[in-house]
């Protein structure tokens, strides 16, 4: 087994392994350190295919069990993973950068979903003046944090308008009280993502000003599973194996159908709003070119002092 080192502003020794099953009878080739991971979990659209597979027995199969925690919010997740309270967890891709940059060691296990039309969006209400971005010079968007992939796309997608970034003030709300907050007229507007983009549809008859998935955020890296620089140095081969059984689940995002017949039963929501969500993609595997993209928009937006080398946050090494 090898040490690969790996530094950007953090020094990471990890070790973990590429190869995963035998191509015949699906046999694990791999013995875990561990047999129980304990994953954090957040929203239920992007961890869709995790979930079911976890449900279906998928990881049990692969020599896993899986604990999912649900947790109320990426901040606390990110917590708990510094503190072993969790192997794994799930947050945006732009929290994780963020923590790696300040100097968290990470290692990332997975990619889990991917922007397309739609799934994030400037949202107001029907009877709002607030039509057309560039029209307005000083804009107050409500997002449900700061700093993280609502602030980024926001400004990105304003100043691909011709708006100038630095006139947008971002005021925080949770998806659930943005509604209040624009007719309230304490924002111009909400930053959205699905399923709260398709609610405010159907029960406020709320409208897409603009689509934040497009020009520099189009099929956008959103979120990612990670676990700690520790945790992977101990456990290279469990991660190994839990990346390979990720891979297979994530690979049932390509069946919009069956991931719509899962969401009320993983995220909660009706059977209405399921059928009529955007629905983004959901990746097969670590992309460090396609991650990159999120941490240079980052660093050119100024969210991150220095550019940061997604690839040294990636599994490295081969396994015996």
């Amino acid at each position: 087994m090898r040490a690969v080192t790996a530094t950007l502003v953090l020094a990471l020794v990890v070790v973990s392994g590429c190869g995963m099953f035998s191509g015949g009878g699906g046999e694990n080739k791999i013995t875990p350190e561990r047999t129980t991971l304990r994953v954090g979990v957040g929203n239920g659209i992007d961890t869709a295919p995790l979930r079911m597979a976890v449900a279906d027995g998928a990881f049990a199969r692969a020599g896993l069990r899986v604990d999912l925690v649900e947790e109320p919010d990426q901040d606390r997740a990110l917590s708990r993973l510094a503190s072993g309270d969790l192997d794994v967890a799930f947050a945006s891709d732009v929290a994780l950068f963020k923590a790696a940059a300040a100097g968290t060691a990470f290692q990332l296990q997975g990619e889990a979903y991917t922007s397309s039309q739609y799934t994030m969006a400037l949202v107001t209400l029907p009877d709002s003046k607030y039509t057309d971005p560039t029209k307005k010079k000083t804009t107050t968007v409500a997002v449900n944090m700061l700093d993280d992939l609502g602030t980024l796309t926001t400004r990105s997608m304003l100043a691909a308008s011709g708006v100038n970034p630095e006139k947008v003030k971002f005021i925080v709300r949770s998806f659930d009280e943005m509604p209040d907050a624009l007719r309230a007229g304490d924002a111009d507007a909400a930053w959205m993502t699905e399923p709260f983009i398709t609610k405010a549809a159907e029960q406020l008859g709320a409208k897409i000003v603009v689509d934040s998935a497009r020009g520099a955020t189009i099929d956008f890296p959103l979120s990612a599973y990670a676990s700690s620089g520790l945790f992977a140095q101990s456990n290279p081969r469990t991660l190994s194996v839990f990346r390979s059984a990720l891979g297979a689940a994530q690979q049932r995002g390509d069946d919009q159908g069956a991931i719509r017949q899962a969401l009320p039963r993983v995220a909660g929501i009706d059977q209405t709003t399921a059928a009529l969500v955007a629905l983004g993609s959901y990746p097969t595997s670590l992309n460090g070119v396609r991650l990159q993209r999120v941490a240079d928009l980052m660093h050119s937006s100024g969210m991150l002092a220095n550019r940061l080398d997604v690839q040294a946050l990636l599994p490295k090494g081969d396994l015996p």
